[in-house]
Formats: structure tokens, C-alpha cells, sequence
């Protein structure tokens, strides 16, 4: 049994299983999907500054402090004692495109060769932690939202908005990973 949560799941197996936490979260407690605005609840409760943003009832929305503990938790014990640690099997054509950037780590998701501590100081790593970091810290506050809020849970309840950010979201990926990346990776 434990094999079977070892190897990868396939597409129709997760995404249902992520597809039925908004009906599920609707029906149990008339809450939403999503973990960005998790961050301003900690916020709330740990800073006791006079910032407006930060003056609301976050106890009310203490179910995300839960859910995402769980998801905290979930993480370790997947990666502790659920991961299978083999090689990721890449495309050849993506292999061929990273060996052009000077990327020839091709054995996990995220390779060494761009991010780790001593890249940081290099205007690639600043780029691509700092600088990427803080884009998307804003694009979801100025969106009010996060993919996974506004694909999964806004799509799913018909919200003009979040279908104008999960175009937005993915335009820009294409766009970064088509003609800002390949620049980046250059340097």
C-alpha cells in the first residue's frame, strides 16, 4: 500500500482529489481555496503594528492556520518518508534547452546550477530569488489572490475575476518562460 503513495499520481487520480476540496470547503464551513491570504492572517495575529491591512477578526479565518500546518506536515512526510528519491525523468528536448543555458544538474525539479545559497550574490540568483520572489509576492496581493484561489476555487464558482487573473497568470508564464527566462539564464 504505502508503493502506491510513493510513485507519481496520475492526472485523473490529484485532480479530482483537488477539484473536490471546493465543494468540500464550501459545504463544510462556507470557505474558500486558497493560501495566500494565509500569510497576511499570520500577520494579524503576530504584529501587533496600527496597519490598517492588518485590523480585521483573523481568528475567524484561524482554519487556514490549520490547513496549511496540515499542509506543512504533508510535505515532511512525503518527502521524509514517501519519496522514492530516483532521478526525475526529463524530456530529452528539455534537457537539450537547460544544457544550452549552462544548466547540466537534471536530477531534481529545481536544479542546483540556478538556485542555491551562493547564487544568491550573483545577479542571476538576485533575479531569480529577489526579484521573483517579490513579483509574485505583488502579483498576488494586486490580484487578491493566488493561482491555486483563483484557478481552482474562483473558476469553480464562475468569478469573472479569477478568469481574468488565471489568463493573466498564464500569459505571463508563457511569456517569462518563452522570452524573459531564456535571457536570465544566459547570464
Amino acid at each position: 500500500m504505502v508503493e502506491f503513495f510513493k510513485q507519481p499520481w496520475p492526472w485523473w487520480i490529484s485532480g479530482p482529489l483537488i477539484g473536490l476540496t471546493v465543494p468540500l470547503l464550501l459545504i463544510l464551513g462556507n470557505k474558500a481555496f486558497g493560501v495566500s491570504s494565509t500569510l497576511r492572517h499570520i500577520c494579524a495575529a503576530c504584529i501587533p503594528a496600527n496597519i490598517s491591512f492588518f485590523k480585521y477578526d483573523w481568528k475567524k479565518e484561524i482554519w487556514s492556520l490549520f490547513y496549511i500546518t496540515g499542509i506543512l506536515i504533508g510535505s515532511f512526510i512525503a518527502w521524509n518518508w514517501l519519496s522514492d528519491y530516483h532521478l526525475i525523468s526529463f524530456d530529452r528536448g528539455l534537457i537539450t534547452e537547460l544544457n544550452r543555458y549552462g544548466i547540466y544538474d537534471h536530477s531534481q525539479v529545481v536544479p542546483a546550477d540556478v538556485i542555491n545559497w551562493s547564487s544568491l550574490i550573483t545577479i542571476k540568483g538576485f533575479i531569480m530569488t529577489v526579484v521573483g520572489g517579490f513579483l509574485v509576492g505583488f502579483g498576488t496581493r494586486y490580484a487578491d489572490g493566488c493561482t491555486s484561489g483563483h484557478s481552482i476555487m474562483g473558476l469553480s464558482n464562475l468569478q469573472w475575476p479569477s478568469l481574468v487573473a488565471t489568463c493573466s497568470f498564464m500569459a505571463g508564464g508563457f511569456l517569462v518562460a518563452n522570452f524573459i527566462l531564456p535571457y536570465i539564464l544566459k547570464l
